[in-house]
């Protein structure tokens, strides 16, 4: 059974959702604030994290940061309206998506089982575009440096690990598949979204951010990820 935590200083938002949630088969583990959500976090870790981004003790931006240190678990935000800037920041950190209260609890539902469609693996097949070192039960990505593990969920430059979110992941794995070919913001989105879930350019812009961020971490020569202005980005052909 997909284990869900749920973060949040309302009460009742705590008991519908979890309600809703555990109607659609998921065990949910619920926290009130943002301290003893991180504990809960890093002692049982969840197949995704649902956080409200304004709590007591520790809010939901400082829990990403500190999460994201130990862990690459999906994360959906619960953001206000009026929180434009905490939602570019939270991209920024590594938050996979956004829902704004108020919400349905059909919609939460749909982005909670849109998390699991976008990490599974996929038929290479259908992805893999020439060049693309996949073959069924193995879908496996070699550019270079660059190794990414579809069914493992695992990345690596220069034999180091690099972490990232099933979002970051989707985006890498879509510009790597076809090196030297420019990806549109709109294909990187189709790439890494499911159908019923709107982005806009910013969240693209975001996570390619933090992807260079992160491989630079281990590589300060990494330069892979191209930007082509007014058009969009590509993987570095060698």
């Amino acid at each position: 059974m997909p284990k869900i935590a749920l973060v949040d200083d309302d009460r009742n938002i705590l008991t519908s959702v979890s309600l809703t949630l555990e109607a659609e088969g998921y065990q949910v583990a619920t926290y009130t604030d943002g301290a003893s959500g991180l504990e809960g976090l890093t002692s049982d870790k969840p197949d995704l994290a649902i956080l409200d981004i304004k709590m007591p003790r520790m809010d939901g931006m400082e829990l990403l940061r500190r999460l994201r240190q130990k862990s690459d678990v999906p994360v959906i935000f619960l953001t206000s309206k009026d929180e434009e800037i905490d939602e570019l920041f939270g991209l920024k950190m590594g938050a996979d998506d956004f829902i704004t209260k108020p919400f349905s609890q059909r919609l939460l539902v749909e982005r909670v089982k849109a998390i699991p469609r976008r990490s599974a693996p996929r038929d290479p097949s259908s992805t893999a575009g020439p060049g693309a070192e996949a073959t069924p039960g193995k879908a496996l990505i070699e550019r270079g440096a660059l190794v990414m593990d579809e069914e493992r969920h695992t990345c690596t430059w220069k034999g180091q690990r690099v972490t990232l979110t099933v979002t970051e992941f989707l985006i890498l794995q879509a510009l790597a598949l076809r090196p030297g070919v420019v990806k549109s913001r709109n294909a990187l989105m189709d790439a890494a979204y499911d159908d019923q879930v709107y982005v806009d350019d910013r969240t693209i812009d975001s996570h390619i951010k933090r992807l260079r961020k992160k491989f630079k971490a281990v590589d300060d020569d990494f330069e892979m990820i191209e930007t082509l202005y007014g058009v969009g980005y590509r993987f570095k052909e060698q």
